[in-house]
């Protein structure tokens, strides 16, 4: 099945988008992730246009996004045996390997510092437009900064309407939330963003690994996603742990268990992490149209399988 056939994608569009990457312009993409900005990440300018069109503070790396295994070890001046086991295993899908940087990836990339987070991208549309262009893009989620992040090219229209040159509509993302962000320059591994490879499918492969999610709001982060606030809606968001829900105006109240429960609107939400990661974005954005003046979440259970979801939704409740 072609890429029309399955996501309404021609290969002129393809063509069209690879088009503009090449000449400096921003195209959105859909990944299996969430929509990506993407830029040339060999173009410092055209990087720039990415931090001006989301709002996004320079100390914030960007992932850059590569069709092979081999455009990856291109960009790298070392690339460990461990990001070779790792990318055999999770590329194409959700996990980005840190690796150290060679110069032909500008600074702004990557925040100024030596290491570059690479990631081959599993949607068939992401990985069409990457040969199409023959460059490795660097793409963001393709949202305001702080903001929720996409699941559909309607998503981008709202949150950046005219900042970006064109948007290639592939569907919806089935993973739903922000690739894991892993630094495999050093002994053992770091987790630096869980996300949409779990931290037990990592360690079953390379034993115990560590991690470091939080990053000072002055300094270079090592990673995207490690901002105290982030993938927020506009209503103010409220994390529950005991059904107790805010008293004052009319609100939604995300639930697990789906016991009746008022003043607020129930939206129940999958027990299963995966299916629930495929849907918190795209149920946020729903609920966030809708005039509340509050967004209430239960919070699922402390377990490795929900990380990735905790992590977004403590960002998203930030004050």
């Amino acid at each position: 099945m072609n890429l029309e056939e399955q996501f309404g994608v021609s290969l002129e569009q393809i063509r069209r988008a690879a088009e503009l990457l090449r000449s400096g312009a921003l195209v959105a993409f859909p990944t299996e992730t969430v929509y990506g900005l993407g830029a040339n990440a060999l173009d410092s300018r055209a990087v720039e246009r990415i931090f001006k069109a989301k709002g996004r503070p320079t100390t914030s790396p960007l992932i850059v996004h590569v069709s092979t295994i081999g455009m990856a070890r291109e960009l790298a001046t070392e690339w460990p045996p461990l990001a070779q086991v790792l990318a055999e295993r999770f590329w194409p899908g959700p996990l980005t390997l840190v690796v150290r940087k060679k110069p032909a990836i500008p600074d702004i990339v990557t925040a100024g510092l030596p290491t570059v987070g690479l990631r081959m991208p599993a949607h068939p549309v992401a990985l069409a437009l990457l040969r199409e262009a023959d460059i490795p893009i660097a793409a963001p989620s393709a949202n305001r900064f702080t903001q929720l992040s996409p699941t559909t090219a309607e998503h981008v229209r709202r949150g950046l309407g005219e900042r970006v040159s064109y948007i290639l509509n592939g569907g919806p993302c089935t993973v739903g939330i922000e690739s894991t962000v892993l630094s495999v320059v050093d002994q053992p591994a770091v987790l630096l963003r869980p996300g949409g490879v779990s931290r037990r499918e990592i360690e079953d492969i390379v034993g115990p690994i560590t991690s470091r999610t939080q990053a000072d709001s002055s300094e270079a982060h090592a990673s995207p996603g490690m901002h105290p606030k982030h993938y927020s809606p506009r209503t103010s968001l409220v994390l529950v742990t005991d059904g107790a829900l805010p008293t004052k105006g009319r609100g939604v109240y995300l639930q697990l268990r789906c016991t009746p429960v008022n003043p607020a609107d129930i939206v129940p939400m999958p027990s299963d992490p995966r299916d629930y990661a495929a849907r918190l974005y795209a149920t946020l954005h729903e609920v966030d149209q809708q005039g509340y003046d509050w967004i209430a979440v239960e919070l699922p259970a402390e377990s490795p399988e929900w990380e990735s979801v905790l992590d977004r939704l403590r960002r998203a409740a930030a004050s």
